[in-house]
């Protein structure tokens, strides 16, 4: 099952997030700031990190800038409502997906499901 790690300081939207994203089958562990995240990336292996680019104590790109060292295989999307931040991400993580808020719950998890897909496509060489 492919695990996904929420960084999300909005307690409304974290429930909201992780409800959506365990119905479409993902398992979701859900923190509610980059500081708690880092731990269980350090512990545990995830295939995502889907995190919230503006929270308190660690922004959403310090914490993927950080998880990219420690695990370099985890892929990493940021939701965020702020366009600025959005430029900001994408020099500083351009690895990254970024899904702009507001977003309807099924555009999250079609992106999310568009990560694991491009995995499984055979390669033609």
């Amino acid at each position: 099952m492919t695990r996904i790690l929420l960084a999300e300081d909005d307690q409304v939207m974290r429930e909201y997030l992780t409800r959506a994203l365990e119905k479409s089958g993902y398992a979701v562990v859900a923190v509610d700031r980059g500081t708690a995240a880092l731990p269980l990336i350090e512990a545990e292996r995830f295939d995502l990190l889907l995190s919230d680019i503006v929270m308190p104590e660690m922004d959403g790109i310090e914490l993927a800038q950080r998880a990219s060292e420690i695990a370099p295989d985890m892929r990493i999307m940021f939701i965020t409502g702020f366009a600025a931040v959005t430029l900001k991400a994408g020099k500083q993580v351009p690895q990254a997906r970024v899904l702009s808020k507001p977003f309807h719950l099924r555009d999250l998890v079609l992106e999310v499901d568009r990560l694991f897909e491009m995995e499984q496509v055979p390669s033609r060489n």
